[in-house]
């Protein structure tokens, strides 16, 4: 199917609800939906580059439905932390003033946001690089560039072992 014609048929169903929403999402993306299953909402997004900002929020506001925050560095994040944290967050991890890591190991400081799911983004592709990142509290790594019609798919993978475990 093409790209074009699947985000019109997330957009159509995505306006009838957001459990049929989900469940589509999982069933194009391969995952399993499970009721009990905390569902994903939210998603703060960190990243730098404004044109990669905005594909990651179209695609995972069209395409994966999801409701998505957005801040262009990590200070600027740590400054501004919503209130209520997401369910996850989607981290960049070479940015100025305060890279990824920083940045994660700030947001561990605030008690809401000590055990938010983080996703590191990165076009970095050693295995040590991975390592370092899984040991300061990664969840997983996505690589740059990374295909925006996969991406929601991606995190529901994701987020699907984040709730098993």
């Amino acid at each position: 199917m093409a790209p074009v014609a699947f985000q019109n048929i997330v957009c159509r169903i995505a306006v009838s609800g957001a459990f049929q929403r989900r469940e589509f999402a999982c069933l194009a993306f391969g995952t399993r939906y499970t009721p009990r299953m905390k569902e994903l909402h939210r998603i703060m997004h960190v990243e730098d580059d404004p044109d990669i900002r905005e594909i990651t929020r179209m695609s995972l506001e069209l395409v994966g439905g999801f409701d998505v925050i957005q801040f262009k560095c990590g200070k600027d994040a740590v400054e501004n932390l919503p209130t209520e944290a997401p369910d996850l967050i989607l981290l960049d991890v070479m940015m100025p003033v305060m890279d990824g890591v920083e940045t994660l190991k700030r947001l561990r400081e605030v008690a809401a946001y000590a055990k938010v799911p983080v996703i590191f983004v990165t076009a970095k592709t050693s295995r040590a690089d991975f390592g370092h990142l899984k040991a300061v509290g990664a969840q997983d790594i996505i690589l740059k560039p990374f295909e925006p019609m996969e991406l929601p798919g991606q995190l529901l993978k994701i987020w699907e072992s984040c709730q098993a475990a």
